[in-house]
């Protein structure tokens, strides 16, 4: 089910969102994934040394081409049970907004964080 418009979840208490571990990290690899089902890159993301290094699906190729991905900051959960896609396991869930025809817009991080740094 994806979230746009005017769709709506149930409230959650603050301990619920405070169990979602949003991190910020960097981009380091990027290359295309033609095993997926619908268009993706594969990208492995440095979360600093307490997490380390993390692969991931993103289903992000109309926005973005794989070189123009590294060095970028984005945000992911990091404590998601890894996830098999095809033939790649992906560890992490980058995180993004769908634009009006549900295309992903990466979040944007305004300046430079640090690896590893949490949401809150």
């Amino acid at each position: 089910m994806s979230m746009s418009g005017d769709e709506r979840k149930p409230e959650i208490t603050f301990a619920d969102f405070d169990r979602v571990d949003i991190r910020a990290g960097t981009i380091i690899e990027a290359e295309p994934f033609p095993e997926a089902r619908k268009p993706a890159i594969k990208i492995k993301v440095d979360f600093g040394p307490a997490i380390g290094v993390k692969k991931s699906s993103a289903q992000i190729t109309k926005y973005y081409k794989p070189n123009d991905l590294i060095g970028r900051q984005v945000f992911a959960v990091v404590n998601f049970p890894p996830r098999q896609i095809g033939p790649f396991m992906s560890e992490v869930l980058t995180l993004g907004f769908p634009d009006d025809e549900g295309a992903v817009v990466l979040g944007a991080i305004e300046r430079k964080v640090p690896d590893g740094g949490r949401l809150f």
